[in-house]
């Protein structure tokens, strides 16, 4: 039997991404790339689920697109190829085409995350690092640089310096220098990585989902506006959740009532 280049899971709340392709670093071929949008799209669509983990096997992330498969598809086309892939991004387009999915997506980056890869772990909203994780774009070493999102969300997370270093230079940082680069959340030791992911999407869980999904949509609305822009695009997303979720009352009341689950002081409960 074939194996799985993605192993897709449900378990209760959350979804498991996972690559299984360790031979070729995880590196995204056409195959995975258009699984990957049937996969983003089912976890967009599933009620059920809340939030996903992704993650890869072996000692990569994801090392990015697959050459053999991808540069004879841009061969000859020339400069009509942009215009051709705005709406589809890398990785099943969740660089760009499906990017708007609200529910949280964390990336267990455990080990070489690259390119392509790059790319993906910064679509993705809390990225948490391995020790051995080590984060790099090599594409200027192949007569390109990133189109599918990797200076963007470089730029706009990490700031002009960091962006500027690793597209240059092309040469990677290992994932001390990522977290001080606030590109990762945490680094922790390689067999903790699964259970701090798992230690995250908890606490996102515990949290309302109508509140989750409008603070994520809110973020993503409010990046390149001026301030005054920003301030009324969280003063209408903010309130029309106020008035409109009716979890609201029921949650608040918990807290007036010192019954809310996980409250700090000496009602403090587990997640």
């Amino acid at each position: 039997m074939t194996r799985e280049k993605i192993r897709y899971e449900k378990k209760a709340d959350i979804a498991y991404i996972t690559f299984n392709r360790p031979e070729r670093k995880n590196a995204i071929d056409l195959e995975m790339h258009h699984r990957l949008g049937e996969i983003w799209r089912d976890f967009r669509d599933d009620d059920a689920l809340r939030v996903a983990i992704i993650t890869g096997t072996g000692d990569a992330f994801c090392a990015g697109a697959d050459l053999k498969t991808h540069v004879p598809e841009w061969d000859g086309v020339g400069p009509s190829l942009g215009r051709d892939k705005l709406s589809d991004g890398f990785a099943g387009g969740i660089t760009r085409g499906v990017h708007r999915i609200y529910k949280p997506i964390i990336a267990a980056c455990n080990g070489w995350v690259l390119g392509g890869g790059l790319e993906l772990a910064m679509a993705c909203d809390i990225r948490i690092a391995s020790e051995r994780a080590q984060f790099g774009s090599f594409e200027l070493r192949r007569g390109m640089h990133p189109a599918d999102g990797g200076i963007v969300r470089l730029v706009n997370t990490c700031g002009t310096g960091i962006a500027l270093e690793m597209e240059l230079t092309g040469e990677p940082i290992d994932a001390q220098r990522a977290f001080y680069a606030n590109m990762v959340s945490k680094v922790v030791p390689h067999d903790q990585l699964m259970a701090t992911a798992e230690d995250y999407a908890k606490k996102i869980l515990r949290n309302d989902r109508r509140a989750v999904e409008s603070a994520k949509e809110t973020i993503f609305e409010v990046v390149g506006r001026t301030l005054d822009e920003q301030l009324k695009v969280e003063c209408l997303y903010g309130y029309a959740l106020c008035g409109g979720n009716p979890e609201l009352v029921r949650r608040s009341q918990e807290f007036l009532d010192k019954k809310d689950k996980g409250r700090v002081g000496v009602n403090a409960t587990s997640l």
